[in-house]
């Protein structure tokens, strides 16, 4: 197994009303893991969503990452304008260079772009799975549906992973 740590959309354009709190708490789960996996030579990948007619543009205040999260300059980024982070990006062709089969998936928004991006691992034959807390949504009911609908991990387990691997 080789695994990668994606970390999707936690951008500030999306940082706001109900959603906020949420990110707040995903973020906790997601720093921790994004340490873990630097600690530990794995690949963390950023994901950001780019969407002209809101506004959300590369360059704009909104689309950068939230301050709580800190990506390192030798870290993958990836610009995607579709809920699906496989949809029209590099993110498979990188994947399949690093020889990565097992991802992570974190971040932001449970029921759009953190499913459609589970789904779409699914369609590439890689093994997508979802850590526990670390997905956002402006409605936490969503977030209980798409981690009961998918294969998760805890914490606990992923720290055990990756320290045998």
């Amino acid at each position: 197994m080789n695994i990668a740590l994606l970390v999707i959309d936690m951008q500030k354009a999306f940082f706001n009303g109900t959603s906020k709190q949420s990110m707040e708490k995903a973020s906790e789960y997601i720093d921790y893991t994004v340490n873990l996996f630097r600690e530990h030579n794995k690949k963390i990948i950023w994901i950001q969503d780019e969407d002209k007619e809101d506004g959300n543009i590369n360059g704009t205040e909104g689309f950068e990452i939230i301050d709580l999260l800190t990506p390192e300059q030798n870290e993958k980024r990836i610009i995607k304008h579709y809920g699906n982070s496989f949809n029209k990006t590099d993110l498979l062709e990188y994947l399949l260079k690093e020889k990565i089969d097992t991802i992570i998936i974190t971040g932001y928004c449970a029921e759009y772009c953190i499913l459609s991006t589970y789904r779409g691992a699914l369609d590439h034959d890689l093994t997508p799975i979802i850590l526990k807390n670390a997905i956002a949504s402006g409605n936490k009911e969503n977030i209980s549906f798409v981690e009961n609908i998918s294969d998760i991990i805890t914490i606990k387990v992923l720290e055990k992973i990756i320290k045998d691997t």
